[in-house]
């Protein structure tokens, strides 16, 4: 644990040197002005408090001497200090922001599958609490460097001094290391616990969170509390065993500088009765234990942190050393071309990865094979689990294929630019996220060169700028976190805006429009497919369950447990394919009761009153 530890520190010194130079030059000048000031004091007491009691008089000139070399050394002193600290605080902080940037940007990088298999609790702890546990030891490092550099001084003070003084020093440090080892051993499992601890109540408390709506629905409250409140116990008592530990080493730590003080005035009792020392060495060797009590105690507090820096260290090098990210090219496709792209799979097969590596992968999709051409909508249709969700996510890259091609406008997405892809295609999946801005910020996501007038004829397209143009500050409403002000439809479509205003050439449509009234969503993909102002209509792709939807498709791609099963028009499937009839027809049924039941989100139109979407 110590080598790892030291390891750690290493790594944030070898980053930040020059602020850790300039906090140990602070530390090393504090140290020096603390031997220093010792044998001053000592100087002091023998020249001229001693001198003045058995004389009865002082004189001025020597009590200002002694003052002045009092106070020099004391503002020496708290030069050191503001050097140590402000260095340590500055290498701490800086170093803490450097890796939670680093983590974050590992999160950016690393594929979906990879996000699918960690629980969002536990990487909110690794980008924050484990950062922080890692550099934790940074503060009081400078500290104790600079004590190391004020011990070895002492111990070559003390042989100047007096030989037998000295090696009651030597007694005294070694068996504060020897503590801290002892120390460090015990506390490292009972750090490394609760910091796993934390990561777990942390994911807990998200999942209870995001699903607070399925919580207060089911009626989950008390059993949610109670799986909470288990784990929260875990770490509760986790965190005593840290501190009972702390408790009982603590005090040892404190009381070993004190006993070497009462060991050095017993001995130099001895040593000034038998003339080998005088009494200014005697204060000054004294008071030297005095003061080196707090400054070694330094040592101990980075010695104590190792354990918890290590396990914190351990927990962020995990994501920065994940692997399975997915690398694009440099080809990037014409960003003046303003036709619909052409999407194609070409013999593709993909699996999930298990969250564990000794369980077997899932396999999702196999042989699947169609072309969403240039300018058509083309309604990808099957039962659940069919892997709909997961073309849909290989259309736009947000994962790679095991086998086989995903192509646009005849080019492989994985040798297409970052910013080319994600300028020419748009997803707007099944769940839509909404961020806690203002309905302009929500669609625009600070791309350049979308203004207010591209924001409203996206929100036209997706049928959202009547229940906007309601809205208290129109585009300027905050809509809160997650978008809580807003119905499902609201939000449904507000999501489909922002994948609008960048003008995508292939549109991909996750079901992302079933939270809308039937007529709502009839009328959206009739916009998509003739927009305003003669522009030119993207291609899309659409998870469909409507048959009105279904029917508007120029193509249908039947999918049956991860593979094609039938290509063709609405009508000729129904007529051809008892498997897709049976669904369309079950759809349908589902659909007429929700209709009647009149489960549709509510919007808020330009108009004065409410209309339900049904």
């Amino acid at each position: 644990m110590l080598g790892r530890g030291l390891a750690v520190l290493g790594q944030a010194i070898r980053e930040q040197p020059r602020i850790f130079a300039v906090a140990v030059a602070g530390s090393v000048l504090f140290g020096a002005m603390v031997v220093a000031s010792a044998f001053v004091v000592g100087a002091v007491v023998g020249e001229v408090v001693v001198p003045a009691i058995a004389r009865g008089s002082v004189g001025t000139g020597v009590l200002a001497l002694a003052a002045a070399a009092l106070f020099g050394l004391s503002v020496l002193r708290v030069v050191g200090i503001f050097g140590r600290r402000l260095g340590a605080g500055y290498m701490q902080f800086r170093l803490q922001a450097a890796y939670r940037r680093r983590v974050t940007r590992r999160y950016l990088d690393l594929p979906l599958a990879w996000h699918q298999r960690n629980a969002t609790g536990t990487l909110l702890s690794n980008a924050n609490s484990d950062v922080e546990a890692a550099w934790y030891p940074i503060a009081p490092l400078p500290f104790a460097v600079g004590t190391l550099v004020m011990l070895v001084g002492a111990v070559v003070s003390l042989f100047l001094t007096d030989w037998a003084l000295a090696l009651v020093g030597l007694a005294v440090f070694p068996a504060l290391f020897a503590l801290n080892v002892v120390y460090s051993r015990r506390m490292a499992p009972r750090q490394a616990r609760a910091q796993r601890l934390r990561a777990e109540v942390s994911g807990i408390a998200h999942e209870s969170f995001d699903g607070a709506l399925v919580v207060k629905t089911m009626g989950r409250e008390a059993q949610e509390t109670a799986r909470f409140g288990a784990r929260a116990g875990e770490l509760r008592d986790a965190l005593i065993s840290v501190g009972r530990l702390r408790g009982i080493f603590d005090p040892m730590l404190e009381t070993l500088p004190s006993l070497g003080t009462l060991a050095v005035l017993v001995v130099g009792a001895i040593r000034l009765r038998q003339g080998a020392i005088t009494v200014a060495e005697l204060v000054s060797v004294a008071f030297l234990f005095t003061v080196l009590a707090f400054p070694v105690r330094a040592i101990g507090w980075v010695l104590a942190e190792l354990p918890r820096s290590v396990a914190g260290w351990d927990r962020v090098r995990r994501v920065l050393d994940a692997t399975g990210e997915m690398p694009y090219g440099g080809r990037r496709l014409d960003p003046a071309e303003s036709r619909p792209a052409t999407l194609a799979f070409h013999d593709v097969h993909f699996g999930y990865e298990p969250a564990e590596a000794h369980l077997p992968g899932a396999q999702v999709l196999g042989e699947v094979g169609f072309t969403v051409p240039a300018g058509k909508t083309v309604a990808l249709v099957g039962p659940t689990g069919a892997g709909k969700s997961t073309v849909a996510s290989l259309a736009v890259r947000l994962v790679d294929p095991d086998s086989g091609t995903v192509t646009l406008d005849g080019v492989d997405l994985r040798e297409l630019a970052a910013d080319s892809l994600a300028g020419t295609v748009a997803l707007v999946a099944q769940v839509p996220f909404v961020f806690d801005d203002t309905v302009r910020a929500n669609i625009t996501l600070d791309r350049p060169g979308i203004g207010d007038e591209d924001v409203w004829a996206a929100l036209r397209l997706a049928e959202a700028d009547g229940f906007v143009a309601a809205l208290p500050d129109g585009l300027d409403t905050m809509v809160g976190e997650r978008g809580t002000s807003l119905s499902g439809g609201q939000r449904q479509r507000l999501t489909l805006a922002r994948a609008l205003a960048g003008r995508p050439r292939l549109l991909v449509l996750d079901d992302a429009t079933s939270a809308v009234d039937p007529r709502v969503e009839a009328a959206i993909l009739a916009g998509l497919r003739a927009p305003a102002g003669g522009g030119a209509p993207a291609s899309i792709l659409v998870v469909a369950y409507r048959r009105a939807t279904i029917a508007l498709a120029d193509e249908v791609v039947y999918l049956e447990h991860g593979r094609v099963l039938a290509r063709g028009t609405h009508p000729e499937l129904l007529a051809t394919v008892p498997g897709y009839a049976d669904l369309v027809t079950a759809y349908e049924q589902a659909e007429q009761e929700r209709e009647q039941s009149g489960t549709y989100d509510e919007v808020t139109p330009a108009t004065s009153g409410l209309e339900m979407d049904r």
